[in-house]
């Protein structure tokens, strides 16, 4: 490319390098503008929901305090003890009798007066003998026959909220019943958890609040003692307060969430006041992170035009050496794999041939059974052959030794199976008659089904089934499945073996026993997977026999039969089929 060409290329980039980064400052500030709208508006609604539930939760507790302190002068009014204390003007046990009440009531006082308006009991003792007969809560209930609620301001701001009642005596008025009902312990429950809660009377006086300062106050005079002192201020806060909505009222020179709810108490309201600080700082959290991200974006974009020739060098150079790196990794890993490879085949060897002698050896006993019979025969047929002989009889004495050849060569027969079993497989295939194999396999686990009572059928096609293979090793499979299928029966009263031999685009092997079935047949060909007792094996019969199939380039499958059992399928492909001539190469 020649050097005009070159710069043209490059004003070209760095132009659109330029539209690229005005593009990413406007999406930014659209997206911040954006995000500052839609999560202020959600986050404020989350905030006021939370605020509407509290207050609701705050005046449906204040309201049931109410309510349960309100039915305990009617309850006391009737008491047999404090109304026989009053009469016989007896009040010994009177304040005991209050203090049991209150632990139950929940109260914070008790007080009883006597017609004079004088404590004459009192949870409190330090109230006895004092003094209530102007009190309006005192001549209220003496007047009225109703239970009558007051609000007592105190001298330090405080108030007192009592329920008092008057106690008669066959019509005869002889005392009053008081109850103070402890409404502050709400205010501190309060103060922990919301910016600010005030309860106001029918008047709009401050009854309850957070604040004690406010307590005697109307709304406007609470608010007004930490409102900012003049307009210049209050604007100044309002725009240092950009993400939240407009406000609802000032607190302590910040802008508040303003809820109120009715008590259906005697014209009783709750106002609850929410800063906008957990908005403010929600919003902001998510706005620092955009502004965070965008200014990470720009900063990589510039970066990344001061170093984009030397970093595609750079670049350049590290993918060369990771790819020269990658490469000796690979000859590396395939020398590796090649090694473990060849010792995987001679370990699998290996297990196959001990496969083999573990079952010649669970075999050897029942062919020593078999060898005893022959051998004691004979012992018998040679002990007449000397009685025969030594009386002059040797054409009977021939016939003996005749059947003691029988023998030998039945003894041979036997130890010839065995010792053609025990020998290592083929290196090359060749044609195999599955049916003969099957016969052999038969012949070679006589001794063991002579031992036990079990009942094999067999169904062999009358023509030959050919497959290319090592027949060493299908037989090794064939009495591996059989051994299999005996083992399986032990727990069977009628215990049964099918063998069926089938011919079709696959020579195919079938047994099946009568047995319990298969528990995991997911696991069945893993090795050292054996469902068999300790010492009787350690599961790899299967696995080998799977591997030896799969070598043959066949499959070995199982399943549980629909009428109980075990079912295991050995399938190798038809001598002259391709799969089998690929399986042979």
């Amino acid at each position: 490319m020649s050097e005009p060409a070159k710069k043209q290329q490059s004003l070209t980039v760095s132009w659109r390098v330029r539209v690229a980064i005005g593009l990413l400052m406007l999406l930014a500030v659209v997206t911040i503008s954006i995000s500052n709208k839609l999560l202020t508006h959600r986050f404020t609604e989350s905030t006021r929901n939370r605020a509407e539930l509290r207050i609701a939760l705050y005046s449906g507790n204040l309201l049931s305090e109410l309510r349960q302190n309100a039915i305990v002068p009617q309850l006391l009014a009737r008491d047999p003890t404090l109304i026989g204390a009053l009469q016989s003007a007896d009040y010994s046990l009177s304040t005991q009798r209050l203090i049991s009440f209150v632990e139950e009531i929940g109260a914070a006082s008790l007080m009883l007066y006597d017609m004079d308006g004088r404590t004459v009991a009192a949870t409190d003792r330090n109230r006895i003998s004092s003094t209530h007969r102007s009190e309006a809560y005192f001549v209220d209930a003496i007047r009225s026959n109703a239970t009558i609620f007051s609000v007592i301001r105190l001298d330090g701001g405080g108030y007192r909220f009592l329920y008092s009642r008057r106690i008669q005596d066959g019509g005869t008025t002889i005392g009053v019943i008081a109850v103070e009902v402890d409404l502050q312990k709400y205010e501190r429950a309060w103060a922990g958890i919301s910016d600010a809660v005030i309860v106001t009377d029918n008047q709009g006086e401050i009854i309850l609040a957070t604040a004690p300062r406010w307590r005697g106050l109307t709304e406007p005079e609470a608010l007004a003692l930490y409102t900012p002192q003049n307009a210049i201020e209050r604007a100044i806060k309002a725009t240092a307060d950009w993400t939240a909505l407009p406000p609802d009222a000032y607190l302590q020179g910040e802008a508040v969430m303003r809820l109120t709810n009715k008590i259906p108490f005697r014209g009783w309201r709750m106002t609850s006041y929410t800063t906008y600080a957990s908005v403010r700082e929600r919003v902001n959290g998510v706005l620092a992170l955009e502004v965070m991200g965008f200014a990470i974006l720009l900063a990589l974009a510039f970066y990344f035009l001061s170093r984009r020739t030397a970093g595609r060098l750079a670049i350049f150079q590290r993918e060369s050496a990771k790819l020269r790196a990658l490469n000796q990794a690979l000859q590396r890993e395939i020398a590796e794999r090649k090694r473990v490879q060849e010792t995987l085949a001679v370990a699998e060897q290996t297990l196959e041939q001990s496969s083999k002698l573990a079952a010649l050896g669970e075999m050897s006993a029942a062919v020593s059974h078999e060898l005893n019979q022959p051998l004691a025969a004979m012992k018998t047929y040679l002990a007449g052959a000397r009685l025969l002989l030594r009386r002059n009889r040797p054409d009977e004495a021939l016939s003996s030794f005749g059947r003691i050849d029988d023998l030998i060569e039945r003894m041979g027969a036997i130890t010839r199976q065995l010792k053609s079993y025990a020998r290592k497989g083929q290196e090359a295939f060749s044609p195999v008659d599955m049916g003969a194999a099957l016969a052999s396999s038969l012949s070679m686990m006589e001794p063991q089904l002579r031992q036990r009572q079990v009942q094999i059928s067999r169904i062999v096609p009358d023509t030959p089934v050919t497959v290319m293979g090592d027949r060493m090793r299908i037989e090794q499979v064939m009495v591996n499945l059989l051994r299999n299928a005996l083992d399986a029966t032990k727990s069977e009263r009628n215990p049964q073996v099918n063998i069926i031999l089938s011919a079709g685009e696959t020579a195919t092997l079938t047994v099946r026993d009568n047995g319990p079935g298969i528990e995991n047949l997911d696991a069945l060909f893993e090795p050292f997977y054996t469902t068999k007792q300790p010492g009787d094996g350690v599961g790899l019969g299967l696995a080998i026999s799977s591997g030896i199939v799969n070598d043959l380039g066949g499959r070995l499958t199982a399943r549980n039969g629909q009428a109980g059992g075990a079912v295991f399928e050995m399938q190798l492909p038809i001598m002259g089929s391709d799969k089998n001539i690929e399986a042979a190469e």
